[in-house]
């Protein structure tokens, strides 16, 4: 049986933080917003450029991930984290104007993405039970993604509202 690539595990596995022992997802989301932090600080449109790596690292999740269950026939092996990485990137590639309120609206992204990607409501936990392969290891945290943006946003206007 072939081997799976040290480069490509160092990826799927979030730059290793999925061997962590404990909370591999929840470490993995973190790697996501310490990315998300360093673009909003060094890029002038983080917004963009948070999104755009985003999508590199989806398409290299359904690729890797394909590959990588197809040698070991393990599904959704809970040490792959980049599809954590991608889905709490689209959340705060969704939040507006990243360079005010940064740290709060990175703490909500990083809640409403958690919150959703444990959760799994609706089409979120129907696309991780039965979708097959990368689609159902990628898919769900992409949505979880897409739908943490929306509530992320609501966490952000409530805050707003009680700060007055």
């Amino acid at each position: 049986m072939e081997k799976f690539n040290k480069f490509k595990w160092f990826l799927i596995t979030g730059f290793f933080s999925g061997l962590l022992p404990k909370a591999p997802g929840t470490w993995g989301s973190i790697v996501g917003v310490i990315i998300a932090y360093f673009v909003i600080l060094y890029f002038p449109n983080p917004n963009l450029t948070i999104m755009l790596i985003a999508i590199l690292f989806s398409i290299i999740g359904f690729k890797f991930v394909e590959e990588y269950e197809k040698i070991y026939n393990i599904h959704d092996d809970k040490r792959i984290v980049i599809d954590e990485i991608a889905g709490v990137l689209i959340t705060i590639g969704l939040l507006g104007n990243l360079k005010q309120d940064t740290l709060i609206k990175l703490f909500f992204a990083f809640l409403a993405f958690r919150i959703l990607d444990i959760w799994k409501p609706s089409i979120i936990g129907k696309i991780d039970k039965k979708a097959k392969g990368a689609l159902g290891v990628m898919g769900d945290d992409i949505l979880a993604g897409i739908f943490g943006g929306i509530l992320a946003g609501i966490f952000y206007m409530f805050y707003l509202k009680l700060k007055g």
